[in-house]
């Protein structure tokens, strides 16, 4: 397959992994835009792939949210000229970004890559990466097909991605395609993640905690927790770019039978070699709790993180169902990647602990 395509959100590790996809296929090209103060991270990236994958990589200086990408005229036009594919990455999910950032990341990068799209000659799919929690504080059953449909936004993020996502919608004259990833964590193999937040809370407080302390679940654990590695979200997203099938629609992105949180907390728990969690503590005692200072050090934005595991929703996939059958791509189990998870955090945290040993040593040559 003869293909080039444009990616924006290099370096993240969902960029990365949608990059390595990519060019998995001998036959394509990938230019990324890529922001000048993330240009060595993304060469360093770029530098660990095999040679022959390495040499159909073009990184071109640029910024997702400026006009025409960043990018010099001559550049954008040889581009427009030359992409078949498009997939929108760049996008910011840190619950507590403030809204000036969420905005120029979330919705103005949006509106820039979509002229992409339009000024390009033979675009075969814009692929525009969303987020599942667009629905906000709805509960039930909610469909692929859903968009604005009166829910309230929980966050910054559910508002501008829930924005970015109606102005893809809303370009009739572009082939898109929206994915809806729900919680995504680290790669299922490796367990390594951009940044620990949202259920990586979960994994710091049980490898922080004395041995025999049983932490208390933060609810009472019957919702369930829908999480999808980062790894397989990259896989689905390269496979469905590719299907002319996917044109005009949208795919959740889900672990088709996810635990109830009460499950994630006992496998965690279990992988770390800690006891099981005993009672529940209630939510509002939960969110005085984390307001104690330093602890947001740890996980940026767990109020936040409290408020999605408080809402009981189930997201129907029948789109992505469909369009994956019979390709053997089918989400990981939790279970089968608890322990990747547990060895990522516990090596962060072993790397932090030496790097504040060695900070403390005194030089005996002052």
């Amino acid at each position: 397959m003869s293909e080039t395509v444009v990616l924006t959100g290099l370096p993240t590790l969902l960029a990365r992994r949608v990059a390595s996809r990519v060019l998995d296929h001998k036959g394509a090209k990938l230019v990324a835009v890529v922001r000048s103060k993330f240009r060595e991270a993304a060469r360093v990236f770029v530098e660990g792939l095999p040679a022959e994958a390495r040499a159909r990589v073009t990184l071109l200086d640029g910024d997702a949210a400026a006009m025409d990408l960043g990018l010099s005229g001559a550049e954008f036009k040889r581009v427009a000229a030359e992409v078949d594919i498009i997939h929108h990455a760049a996008q910011v999910t840190y619950l507590a970004v403030d809204e000036k950032f969420a905005e120029a990341v979330n919705v103005r990068a949006t509106r820039e890559a979509l002229e992409l799209a339009r000024a390009a000659t033979h675009l075969r799919a814009f692929v525009h990466h969303s987020t599942a929690y667009v629905s906000g504080d709805r509960r039930g059953a909610v469909l692929e097909s859903d968009v604005d449909v009166g829910q309230h936004p929980r966050n910054i993020v559910e508002q501008t991605k829930l924005r970015a996502e109606k102005i893809v919608r809303a370009a009739r004259d572009v082939p898109s395609i929206v994915l809806r990833p729900t919680l995504i964590v680290g790669d299922s193999q490796t367990g390594e993640v951009d940044r620990l937040d949202g259920p990586y809370l979960l994994v710091l407080l049980m490898l922080t905690a004395p041995p025999d302390f049983a932490i208390p679940l933060p609810t009472e654990g019957n919702a369930r927790l829908d999480m999808v590695p980062v790894d397989w979200v990259a896989r689905a997203a390269v496979t469905i770019g590719r299907d002319p099938r996917a044109i005009g629609q949208t795919f959740h992105l889900v672990d088709p039978k996810p635990h109830t949180i009460r499950d994630v907390f006992e496998i965690l728990a279990r992988a770390a070699g800690r006891r099981t969690p005993r009672g529940f503590i209630p939510a509002n005692v939960t969110r005085a709790i984390l307001r104690t200072p330093g602890l947001d050090r740890l996980a940026k934005s767990p109020r936040a993180f409290l408020d999605q595991l408080a809402t009981s929703v189930q997201y129907s996939a029948k789109n992505t169902e469909a369009i994956l059958a019979g390709t053997g791509l089918e989400a990981p189990s939790f279970d089968d990647y608890a322990e990747a998870m547990i060895g990522h955090v516990r090596s962060r945290l072993m790397a932090e602990r030496r790097r504040r040993a060695e900070a403390e040593v005194e030089d005996p040559l002052v």
